[in-house]
């Protein structure tokens, strides 16, 4: 991704980031060290074929895909229309960065056995990854229906509940794991994450211990253990854990302001300065990270450095498209291709930036990824069109909310609103939970003066944790105002002014 429209949300309550941790268990399952693949007894046909099968997986499961290649090749010659050898053709060709073909075979998998779980899981995971949650329920319920005592598809189907806040369902579907496979570690992380979301940290910490994920390394059980820390006020545990989380995942700006944040409570002032200073001289810096590093500088008693932070920070959203990891920093984390687009886009070689990326889709067609970066290079020309047929080539894998927010920006450009509401709103009935995206549709009502509609989904906002972001306080009391509600508006109000910069703080003792 090259460039997104700015985010002004300052901070997600620990509730919204732990409505995250289910989905984090389950995604980018495709490309995980742990594919979360369905039971291998789902797999049917002679015992070569299945051996062939199982080793293949394996050797996907150890990062060997030539290997993995070549005993899928032999299965296929034993049984070239069996649905288990498409999905894990489709599986391999994911990981090697063949999106579309992978599509393809999931979409030959489920052609050759309808009723296939694997097929079926296969075909949810992908649906959930472009489509969202409401989406991609109903086929985790098929994949469910098809193999009732497949633990991996019902784990899948748990945190897809959950994520949907369902969380009695979830709950439900936890209960049938454990009476499937009571050892399994996801049933004791997902009771884990029930007990976090209920405030219940001493009953999240020990359930989270039974499951081993930590111990094992699993991404999702490494954020969930952090952010216990963090809600417990342990942190500097926090703060070495999620750093530690962030260094396998350099690209995950969430995580990263999480780093920052339990510097900051813990105190630890300099080195947060020192380590994420850098960030905030690139224009994509949230306004969240920014008002971290002010307040530290704050502390630190460099009023001169922390001012510019803190007003920047309290400006809010900013309308438009920016380049992303516009400094060394962030271009540091970044791959070779992405790094160059960027770097000519911001020195507005547009000449340059479009011959690279017709070179990229020329090495890399079947790649969602390219295309989706080359989409970028269209915006940055100024070529809408040719933009968002790039990005609806990529959405068909996968459609994240800066992939959305960039379509949605390119349909406006063409004039097309109503394509870009719709979206906006399919997006959001996918993924509730995303405060971002409550935001901008309130403030696509705000603009059609439907004030109720507004207060509702900005009430819904604050409860998710954007309940400190100016900008949203300010459009809450316009609501408040056109609902001819004074007092309602002037609490609002005088919140908002609140959170802006105000006395200068001492440096903490």
């Amino acid at each position: 991704m090259i460039c997104r429209p700015k985010s002004g949300l300052r901070s997600p309550a620990l509730g919204w980031l732990l409505a995250g941790c289910a989905l984090a268990l389950g995604s980018c399952s495709l490309t995980s060290e742990d594919d979360g693949a369905p039971a291998e007894a789902a797999i049917e046909g002679s015992d070569e074929f299945v051996t062939l099968i199982k080793d293949a997986r394996a050797a996907m499961r150890e990062g060997d895909l030539p290997q993995a290649g070549g005993m899928l090749d032999q299965a296929f010659a034993i049984d070239a229309e069996n649905p288990a050898l498409w999905v894990a053709i489709a599986r391999l060709r994911f990981r090697g960065g063949e999106h579309l073909p992978a599509l393809e075979a999931a979409e030959r998998a489920l052609e050759l056995g309808p009723q296939s779980s694997l097929a079926l899981h296969l075909r949810a995971q992908m649906v959930r990854d472009a489509h969202g949650l409401i989406d991609a329920l109903p086929w985790f319920e098929a994949a469910h229906k098809a193999a009732p005592e497949d633990v991996e598809i019902l784990a899948d189907l748990a945190a897809t509940l959950g994520d949907l806040g369902r969380n009695r369902d979830m709950l439900a579907a936890i209960r049938n794991l454990a009476k499937i496979d009571p050892k399994h570690p996801k049933v004791h992380y997902l009771q884990a994450l029930l007990a976090a979301r209920a405030d219940k940290p001493i009953l999240a910490r020990s359930l989270l211990e039974r499951s081993g994920m930590v111990s094992r390394n699993v991404p999702a059980a490494l954020l969930l253990d952090g952010l216990i820390d963090l809600n417990e006020s342990a942190y500097d545990s926090a703060a070495l854990k999620l750093s530690a989380l962030a260094e396998r995942q350099p690209g995950n700006i969430r995580l990263l302001e999480l780093v920052a944040l339990a510097m900051l409570r813990g105190e630890r002032e300099a080195e947060l300065v020192e380590r994420f200073a850098p960030r905030t001289a690139s224009l994509d810096a949230s306004p969240y990270l920014l008002g971290i590093v002010g307040r530290a500088y704050e502390r630190l008693g460099d009023r001169e450095a922390a001012a510019p932070l803190l007003e920047r920070a309290a400006e809010g959203r900013v309308r438009g498209l920016v380049v992303l990891g516009s400094t060394a920093d962030g271009r540091a984390v970044l791959p070779a291709p992405t790094r160059q687009l960027r770097d000519m886009i911001a020195q507005n070689d547009l000449p340059g930036a479009a011959r690279l990326a017709n070179s990229l889709r020329r090495q890399f067609p079947g790649s969602a990824d390219v295309h989706s970066l080359i989409g970028d290079v269209g915006l940055a020309v100024n070529d809408p069109e040719q933009a968002l047929e790039l990005y609806q080539v990529a959405a068909q894998i996968r459609r994240p909310w800066p992939l959305t927010q960039r379509i949605i920006a390119a349909y406006r450009m063409t004039g097309d609103d109503l394509a870009a509401d719709t979206l906006l709103v399919r997006h959001l009935a996918g993924e509730p939970n995303n405060a971002e995206a409550v935001l901008m549709l309130a403030e696509r009502s705000a603009a059609a003066e439907d004030w109720l509609r507004v207060a509702v989904l900005l009430d819904y906002a604050i409860d998710l944790g954007a309940g400190n972001d100016p900008h949203l306080l300010v459009l809450r009391a316009a609501a408040a105002r056109g609902l001819e509600r004074e007092d309602e508006k002037q609490g609002f109000v005088e919140f908002a002014e609140s959170l802006r910069p105000g006395a200068f703080a001492p440096p903490a003792e």
